[in-house]
């Protein structure tokens, strides 16, 4: 309500300026009741216009001005008339396409300038430790970041595009009983990322209107910031690292990161078959790896405490050979 009675004062106001400042006749009255509408209308445009969005158009505004007087104080103090001459005829239209620039440059950038260093000139080796890494539904949903983040092993600054954080409320507020859990896990690990000093958290604007798929949004961000994505999602992986996009897949890290086995230590394995040799027994661990028990043929189907002999890695993998603590026939039985 009050803002209909100012706009209502304004356009009873502009006539009354018009006729006494400009002059006392219709064509004054004509020129108050336009800069009144002008003013309503600017006023309606500006309301509509995001707070940010506004600053960021008059800072590149104003930057564009300063662009467009720099060129022509450049061409002035060339010394050639002639150049001078004709640029200055259209000095008019380029302050306007400067102007132009830099709002459209500064609006459509604003989101990328936290994104900067403080300082610009630091050395490249030391800009590699703030790298940007954004992260994808998968890799938040299944929560191991917060884990890899509280170890310090992702050193810089981590990226959560708008378009993901839409995906995991859609998520929580679906239907189906599996995904809302999925999508309200996915909200709780942001939460905890967020309350981590060492690795700020963003959650950046940016979106792809023409395109629809969240991994294809993924990928030209990355692409666009120079980022690495961090994910859980093999077909991402993939598709991210055809395109020349770096991938921190966390599966591989957890992979890495499995025990390894030294010679000399001991284990229990379970002896599923015969090996090739005589007398040996075959046993597997549970990422794969292939253990050969000598003397081992007699706890076929038997638990048996083993001691690493060594350690054979090949392409195919990694062979483990161990020795049988126990050459009795007191194995423990795989049901007790």
């Amino acid at each position: 309500m009050i803002r209909w009675a100012i706009r209502i004062l304004v356009v009873i106001a502009g006539p009354a300026i018009g006729w006494f400042q400009i002059s006392q006749s219709t064509r004054g009255i004509l020129a108050g009741v336009v800069c009144a509408l002008l003013i309503i209308l600017a006023e309606i445009i500006i309301e509509r216009i995001p707070l940010d969005n506004l600053v960021a158009g008059v800072l590149g505004g104003i930057l564009g001005l300063i662009a467009g007087k720099m060129l022509d104080y450049g061409l002035y103090i060339m010394d050639n008339p002639t150049i001078y001459a004709r640029v200055h005829r259209y000095s008019l239209l380029i302050n306007v396409l400067l102007t132009y620039l830099g709002m459209v440059v500064a609006i459509r950038k604003k989101d990328e300038v936290e994104l900067l260093d403080r300082n610009i000139f630091v050395p490249s080796s030391k800009k590699k430790a703030q790298e940007v890494l954004i992260l994808d539904t998968s890799v938040i949903i299944d929560g191991r970041i917060v884990d890899v983040c509280e170890a310090r092993f992702l050193p810089g600054r981590i990226l959560v595009p708008r378009f993901v954080l839409n995906e995991l409320h859609t998520l929580s507020d679906s239907g189906d009983n599996t995904k809302r859990q999925r999508g309200r896990r996915g909200l709780d690990v942001l939460t905890k990322l967020q309350e981590m000093p060492d690795n700020p958290v963003t959650i950046f604007e940016k979106d792809f209107s023409a395109l629809k798929n969240v991994d294809a949004k993924l990928v030209e961000l990355a692409k666009d910031l120079t980022a690495k994505i961090v994910t859980t999602d093999f077909n991402l992986n993939k598709v991210a690292t055809l395109q020349g996009v770096g991938v921190l897949n966390i599966n591989d890290l957890a992979n890495a990161l499995k025990a390894v086995v030294l010679p000399g230590e001991g284990m229990t394995v379970f002896v599923v078959k015969e090996g090739k040799e005589r007398d040996q027994g075959v046993a597997y661990m549970d990422d794969g790896t292939m253990v050969v028990v000598e003397e081992g043929r007699r706890f076929v189907g038997k638990k048996a405490e083993v001691v690493v002999s060594s350690i054979l890695q090949t392409s195919a993998g990694r062979m483990i050979f161990t020795k049988a603590k126990d050459h009795g026939p007191s194995a423990e039985q795989p049901g007790r």
